[in-house]
């Protein structure tokens, strides 16, 4: 059986790469998104949430008069 598969594999050589290449590129174009959005959260979205909070924390705590401490 297997070695069947090998001579198929071997005589058509577009299906080879077809049945074992598109899976992996599938794998590393998802892998490669995966880590530039974790990198777009992590280094965009999450310094300026941070900032926006520690604004508004700082801003209304002068506008209150009050003291957060």
């Amino acid at each position: 059986m297997f070695d069947a598969l090998l001579r198929l594999f071997a005589l058509r050589p577009l299906l080879t790469i077809t049945i074992l290449g598109v899976p992996l590129v599938a794998l590393v174009v998802i892998g490669l998104f995966t880590v530039v959005v974790l990198k777009l959260l992590l280094f965009v979205v999450l310094p300026v949430a941070a900032i926006v909070w520690l604004a508004r924390w700082l801003w209304c705590d002068r506008q209150d008069g009050g003291s957060h401490w």
